[in-house]
């Protein structure tokens, strides 16, 4: 299926009229251009046939290989995350008039399509206190970087600064983006794993189209934000921050401190890990900046009837519109993981919330406080954190991952190859999944590691 055409497959008689059309005797033929020695000589020695019977139980014989999430508990994080998904969210995603819809460019047939990207958009909104939100991006690391170069087209400027506590996966993809457009990224470097807003300070100048920070940032600690906007704003820049969407039922809204467009990876919404993927990148901003949003935004209108009804109101793609005119070259988005985030937040509900982002915020503290207790474990930052925090090793954090997986146990994510200052480190991830005998069971282990 392609543009919501169906195909039938060629009769023998159409494909020897095709061929015939551009002068070869043979589907063969097409591929005369490439060397001999590249091509396949002789058949493909393919195993027999199964029924579907002895197809489903190979199958669960090559899955059965695979370790999951329920078999071995997990304590990495760092941008992927394994919290409780409510049944409900598959039961809606599974709906076939959801996962197998195309794009919604006919509204008149799109309603319930559009109005699931509509509160999609509404909630985001909600959460972050930002005004408007588009229907989603591929991940949290595109978002950030689409938010850069947004920034850097409202400002005109070509220079933006990216805290080193920003996920550095998300800052590699920031690089690839801005120097595709010549533009220059400079990275704010840290004091006791925050961001220093000293030397931030002396770095930001009349050059700078934006400071883009995370929050709780990639240690788990909670920047302090009541100060950058202001040292932003001052010299006419924008504060873009990368937001984990569960922590803001505890934290303030980052509009109360400024921010003035927020992204972030909303695959903590309803969506499972699996193994790194489909991602769901929000993006929402202010008003003003309203069309330098990338993607598409949905929008409530009336019909000629007076009926409520859902339209796509903005479409900023190269697909739409002239590409150089265009907000982002990124054709698509995650209608269907963003339905999933939809639908993850109106079953929890604001109360719900707030109960799976505190038992994150009590588990992990819990979880610290076991493990810099033993021998050779020490706090890597001081300070609040929220479900992640960074813990100094008396070894090799590839040899302790090594070990914890002989325990049937998956470690946290290996620190020193992005940060080689603070030597051999790991970075815990507990979200409100881990039981308190799974926390106790860890540090038992990790107790005999050490």
């Amino acid at each position: 299926m392609s543009g919501g055409r169906h195909y039938l497959p060629l009769t023998g008689a159409e494909r020897r009229e095709m061929l015939a059309a551009i002068g070869v005797d043979s589907a063969g033929q097409l591929f005369d251009e490439l060397p001999p020695a590249i091509r396949l000589q002789e058949g493909l020695e393919l195993p027999p046939p199964l029924s579907e019977m002895e197809a489903l139980a190979h199958l669960g014989e090559l899955a059965a290989k695979n370790r999951h999430l329920r078999e071995y508990p997990s304590y990495l994080g760092a941008g992927v995350y394994d919290h409780f998904i409510p049944s409900v969210v598959a039961h809606i995603t599974g709906r076939s008039e959801f996962y197998t819809a195309y794009t919604p460019y006919q509204a008149e047939i799109s309603q319930g399509v559009l109005q699931s990207i509509f509160e999609y958009q509404t909630m985001i909104c909600r959460l972050t206190g930002m005004e408007a939100a588009n229907a989603s991006l591929y991940d949290g690391a595109t978002a950030l970087a689409e938010a850069a170069v947004a920034a850097c087209g409202v400002t005109r400027r070509r220079r933006v600064l990216v805290s080193r506590a920003v996920n550095p996966y998300y800052r590699r993809v920031l690089q690839s983006y801005m120097e595709a457009r010549d533009f220059a990224v400079e990275e704010v470097p840290l004091v006791e794993g925050k961001t220093d807003y000293t030397k931030l300070e002396a770095m930001c100048d009349q050059n700078t189209a934006a400071l883009l920070l995370q929050q709780p940032n990639f240690f788990g600690l909670l920047e302090e934000m009541n100060g950058p906007a202001e040292r932003v704003h001052r010299h006419g820049a924008l504060l873009v921050l990368s937001a984990d969407p569960i922590s803001l039922a505890l934290c303030r809204a980052p509009a109360e401190y400024g921010s003035d467009i927020v992204t972030g990876e909303g695959q903590v919404l309803g969506n499972p890990p699996s193994f790194g993927g489909p991602l769901l990148g929000f993006f929402a901003a202010r008003k003003k900046l309203l069309r330098r949003i990338p993607g598409r935004i949905a929008g409530e209108t009336k019909d000629s009837e007076g009926r409520r009804g859902f339209v796509l109101t903005l479409q900023t793609r190269e697909q739409h519109i002239r590409r150089e005119r265009a907000a982002s070259n990124i054709c698509s988005n995650q209608a269907l993981n963003a339905l999933a985030a939809a639908v993850y937040l109106a079953a929890l509900g604001p109360a719900g919330l707030r109960e799976a982002a505190g038992h994150c915020l009590q588990k992990a503290a819990y979880t610290r406080e076991k493990i810099t207790a033993l021998q050779g474990f020490e706090q890597a930052f001081a300070g609040p954190h929220f479900k992640e925090f960074a813990v100094k090793l008396p070894g090799s954090a590839k040899d302790l991952n090594r070990y914890l997986l002989e325990h049937k146990i998956i470690g946290g994510f290996d620190l020193e190859p992005h940060y080689p200052e603070l030597g051999p480190a790991m970075l815990f991830c507990v979200t409100e999944t881990k039981t308190k005998a799974q926390l106790d069971d860890l540090a038992g282990v990790l107790e005999g590691w050490s």
